[in-house]
């Protein structure tokens, strides 16, 4: 890729003393309606070149941010998962929090595998209009429809999911079964708002935070796969992230499907902001 994160306004910090690294991973390998999310990292990737350091609250580039090496994926997807994984796991031994660039929803699984052997149980904060809990998609059981699954019964992990709005039988049926998986969806954010409290007082005290950008509103990122109306809006996904952080460690985070079209920058730029804003969650909080 041609750019580094906020490559013009930051060096490319050396990753030993960079308190993030960035992992472009452009995996598209089951994208089941419209495509071009193998662009997306190198989409966000020049659209950073444009950020302001300060994001309102604090300057996270300060604290160094390091961009890695684009993670293989021309092959297989186990292989694009061991990639990122193995990329994931030096950000670790680093003593940097990764923060992943897909590529497509299934990207999540190789940086989850990656924290489990580092950490042992933690929670993950999934923002997203498809609930992502499909045992098989299109005979596929490593499908982006099928990340989070896979985090419940091959990890072990809790999700807490927000602004769901599409969800097929299967997946209905399988968040009544478990108890590995809350929610609040997009119509009940509607109709009651955003609660004062966010994630159950037992939800694990580091987490993970997942987002899939058609979790907003296509009025604020038009340029995704599947776009759904009725999305979370700009403002609210802050309010909802400063929430889920509030008393909470992060220890990763990813902004995973965009399919950049041509003509519409400000869906690159609003997933390049989202990113750094939750560049700022892993460095301070949201303070």
């Amino acid at each position: 890729m041609d750019y580094f994160f906020l490559e013009g306004e930051i060096p490319n910090c050396d990753p030993q003393k960079a308190a993030v690294h960035v992992i472009p991973a452009p995996l598209e390998t089951s994208v089941s309606y419209g495509g071009g999310t193998a662009a997306g990292p190198a989409a966000i990737l020049e659209a950073s070149t444009q950020l302001e350091l300060w994001n309102g609250r604090s300057c996270p580039a300060e604290a160094g941010i390091y961009t890695a090496p684009v993670t293989d994926c021309s092959s297989s997807t186990e292989s694009a998962l061991d990639s990122i994984e193995s990329a994931t796991a030096f950000a670790v031994e680093c003593g940097a929090v990764p923060m992943v660039l897909g590529g497509e929803h299934t990207v999540t699984l190789g940086a989850l595998r990656a924290l489990k052997k580092k950490h042992g149980t933690f929670g993950i904060v999934q923002f997203d209009a498809h609930a992502d809990l499909r045992s098989s998609y299109e005979g596929d059981p490593l499908s982006h429809a099928c990340v989070m699954r896979r985090a419940v019964d091959d990890l072990g992990l809790p999700v807490f999911q927000l602004g769901v709005r599409a969800l097929c039988l299967e997946e209905v049926e399988f968040r009544k079964e478990t108890s590995s998986v809350w929610h609040i969806d997009a119509r009940e954010f509607y109709l009651k708002g955003i609660p004062v409290e966010l994630l159950p007082a037992d939800f694990p005290e580091r987490i993970y935070i997942s987002f899939d950008v058609d979790g907003l509103d296509p009025s604020v990122i038009r340029a995704t796969g599947t776009p759904v109306p009725g999305g979370i809006g700009w403002h609210d996904a802050l309010t909802l992230i400063e929430k889920a952080v509030s008393g909470r460690k992060v220890i990763g985070a990813d902004v995973v499907e965009l399919a950049p079209q041509e003509g519409d920058h400000a869906s690159d730029f609003a997933a390049t902001q989202l990113a750094y804003e939750l560049i700022g969650c892993c460095v301070y909080g949201m303070r």
